[in-house]
């Protein structure tokens, strides 16, 4: 098989691809670099089924021409920064929506037909349903994130009707693990690097999170690819299972071995946007034969410990 992988030198998108070199599939990594880091492709450069090209998804004519001659196009670039969203609305727009129009053009024109796509659990807002499966009906969407994303799949389904392509959409709760470069993990631990004696914590700490182990998340999207070779297909991606804020400061802390004194902006939502409960039912994507290996309280103690291993990424990212 040979993948195209958008943000190919990120968190995930770099993982996957050495999932996928391993598994002796050729793959080409594509990133523009704005929150990619070479560090993560510098291994995989000196395999011979690898290909790295710098390049921005609303380039597309760099595109088109780097999609063509694939087989399979794993499109995880976004910009993920839900918090923010409210300041920059037009970034959701540009970088996920537009550039997912991107993707899917240059796979029609250069003949590829099979997408697999990073949704979100954002797109289900607020919802009156948990654990929240797939076909919870949508209620008002609560971030620019969540609805540039939901407006992400409307176009995949619409190109798997209308092109014939087929489709597999995930929709992740938030990933941890190594190479992990954004989220409340990063930022508590950047906070507790500059002062151990204090934390900021957004909301009231009583909110509710489930969160995925980054190899398990991938290993979901390529049995998924095996097991439904064809079609249009969603899977929600977690694990049964979530924590608190509070709880997950627990564990970073004492994995820095520190003791803060723990400050609170207060109500339930930390930012506009921020959802208090999440917790996705994932019986669809486990009748496949798939089940997380990391609980979540693992996940984030490897994640804390990848991070005070590698203090240039917390001094890199700013």
């Amino acid at each position: 098989m040979r993948a195209f992988v958008t943000g190919g030198a990120g968190f995930i998108g770099s993982t996957l691809a050495d999932r996928l070199l391993a598994g002796g599939h050729r793959v080409t990594a594509f990133d523009n670099f704005s929150s990619g880091q070479r560090d993560f492709v510098a291994q995989s450069l000196a395999h011979p089924d690898y290909q790295l090209i710098e390049g921005d998804l609303l380039d597309k004519d760099r595109l088109r021409e780097a999609v063509r001659g694939h087989d399979v196009v794993f499109h995880l670039a976004a910009n993920a920064d839900v918090r923010h969203g409210l300041e920059h609305p037009r970034r959701d727009l540009d970088q996920n929506t537009i550039a997912t129009f991107n993707v899917l053009e240059s796979m029609r024109e250069g003949s590829v037909r099979r997408i697999v796509f990073s949704s979100t659990g954002s797109i289900y807002g607020e919802p009156d349903v948990f654990p929240t499966p797939e076909d919870c009906p949508f209620p008002v969407q609560t971030s620019l994130y969540g609805a540039s994303k939901l407006a992400c799949e409307g176009l995949i389904s619409a190109y798997c009707t209308g092109y014939g392509f087929s489709g597999w959409v995930f929709r992740f709760v938030s990933i941890l693990g190594e190479r992990y470069t954004h989220g409340h993990v990063f930022d508590f631990v950047k906070q507790l690097r500059a002062d151990p004696a204090n934390l900021k914590i957004l909301g009231d700490g009583k909110q509710r999170k489930s969160y995925l182990y980054v190899q398990d998340c991938v290993e979901a999207m390529l049995l998924a690819l095996e097991k439904q070779p064809q079609g249009y297909y969603v899977f929600n991606l977690g694990t049964d299972e979530y924590v608190s804020v509070n709880e997950s400061v627990s564990v970073i802390t004492k994995v820095m071995g520190v003791r803060p004194d723990l400050a609170y902006t207060g109500g339930e939502r930390g930012w506009i946007g921020d959802s208090p409960f999440i917790f996705l039912d994932c019986a669809k994507m486990r009748s496949l034969g798939w089940a997380p290996r990391l609980r979540i309280a693992a996940a984030i103690e490897r994640t804390t410990r990848y991070l005070l291993l590698n203090p240039w990424l917390l001094d890199r990212r700013s």
